[in-house]
């Protein structure tokens, strides 16, 4: 299975993740919101899966930098939008691949999501 994990270069979360998929081994790709952006159809496929909640990231500085009109009576479509506008305020990291998506980085949950991926090591 292609993996992808999307992401900012600089989140020390995402940091993390893609140092333990090089640990263990596993092959993936790096999209950056901050150079690539996120399309609005991948977006949307994810929020379906896990819901904007999971997804939108109130705690970072990019939430609390919009303004209190933005911030306040937020639903699906407005979360949506903001994303679209501000991918900083997309949780980080996701990591998709298959019928794989993993949204933040807890290294027991990669461990067992990808068990089969895994390289013995050396």
């Amino acid at each position: 299975m292609a993996l992808t994990l999307f992401g900012i270069v600089n989140c020390d979360t995402v940091k993390k993740a893609r140092l333990w998929l090089r640990d263990a081994g596993i092959a993936h790709d790096f999209h950056d919101y901050k150079k690539a952006g996120i399309d609005d159809g991948r977006l949307r496929g994810w929020v379906g899966e896990v819901g904007w909640q999971a997804l939108l990231n109130r705690a970072g500085t990019t939430f609390r930098k919009l303004a209190p009109a933005e911030q306040a009576d937020l639903d699906e479509a407005r979360a949506i939008a903001l994303m679209l506008a501000h991918p900083s305020l997309i949780r980080r990291p996701v990591l998709q691949g298959g019928q794989l998506l993993l949204v933040g980085f807890k290294p027991d949950i990669y461990a067992e999501a990808l068990a089969d991926q895994m390289q013995p090591a050396r």
